[in-house]
């Protein structure tokens, strides 16, 4: 027993509570539906899964989704992050159509993304470019095939690197599968639910991030210094590679940020995205942008 004039130990501090956040989106199909809440995802896959259950469709019918807007709107495309107050909507298949192109030139005009469920469709066409002057060819399609061949499966970077191979003056087919339009829609769009998030004064906007290792996090909303740096290194990886991917230049602005010398960051993409095998330009433009 210790001696009674030693002071009694203070009692330890209660834990702060841990935040709660209620992880439920609010979502419709883009061409017109009813409201449905989606929840228990935490990956891009798992969404489509749990949008696909909500609505009574196939998981593989959906071609993406976009945050706040109905339209095939690419900027508004959702990337790995997910504004606890988005209204998400579904861009669901429509009709397929055949194209044939000839490649006079060694730019296409395209730039490619992907859903992250296996499904790479056109994100934007160049104006006075080859695909500018194909009508049936449009922002929002999905890539099916390419001269025959399935591209089910495959990611953004390896379709661009398909196109960039065609020859020059050679002709090749494409099958595109376009979102569905409104006007094919049973029911008619619904009114969106109230999503806003209350928050109180100095508090900053939640997101959910759906990291590419499968784990999802509520985090702060990037400040506008972190998007203006996340959207420049999008531009990089356009010109680099001929594709545009949100979730991919954020995955390396952070990692970049935890590299000190341009040799560790470039060995750190190779274990960590090898799959992308980036120039070795892109990868010291990249560091230099963020380490001026």
């Amino acid at each position: 027993m210790p001696p009674k004039d030693r002071p009694v130990p203070a009692a330890p501090a209660a834990a702060a509570p841990v935040e709660q956040f209620d992880m439920v989106f609010h979502s419709q199909l883009a061409h017109g539906s009813p409201t449905r809440q989606i929840r228990d995802f935490t990956n891009v896959k798992q969404l489509y899964e749990s949008i696909a259950k909500a609505f009574g469709i196939k998981t593989n019918d959906i071609l993406y989704c976009t945050l706040n807007t109905h339209k095939v709107d690419m900027s508004r495309l959702l990337g790995g992050q997910i504004g606890l107050d988005d209204f998400l909507f579904a861009h669901v298949k429509g009709d397929s159509k055949t194209v044939k192109v000839l490649k006079d030139g060694p730019a296409l005009g395209l730039t490619i993304s992907d859903n992250g469920a296996g499904y790479a469709f056109i994100k934007k066409i160049r104006e006075d470019s080859i695909m500018s002057r194909i009508p049936a060819c449009a922002v929002g399609d999905h890539i099916q095939a390419i001269n025959g061949l399935d591209l089910t499966g495959s990611r953004h970077f390896e379709v661009a690197k398909l196109l960039k191979e065609i020859p020059v003056g050679s002709e090749f087919t494409l099958v595109l599968v376009e979102p569905k339009k409104a006007f094919d829609a049973i029911a008619p769009r619904g009114a969106m639910g109230a999503t806003k998030q209350d928050l109180k004064p100095g508090q900053a906007k939640k997101t959910l991030r759906m990291k590419t290792n499968g784990a999802a996090v509520v985090e702060d909303e990037p400040t506008s210094e972190v998007n203006t740096a996340i959207n420049k290194i999008d531009e990089l990886l356009e010109k680099a590679v001929g594709i545009r991917d949100n979730e991919l230049s954020t995955t390396m602005y952070h990692i970049c940020k935890d590299c000190k010398a341009a040799d560790a960051f470039a060995t750190a993409l190779d274990q960590q995205l090898g799959d992308f095998e980036f120039p070795d330009e892109f990868v010291l433009d990249v560091f230099e942008l963020l380490h001026k």
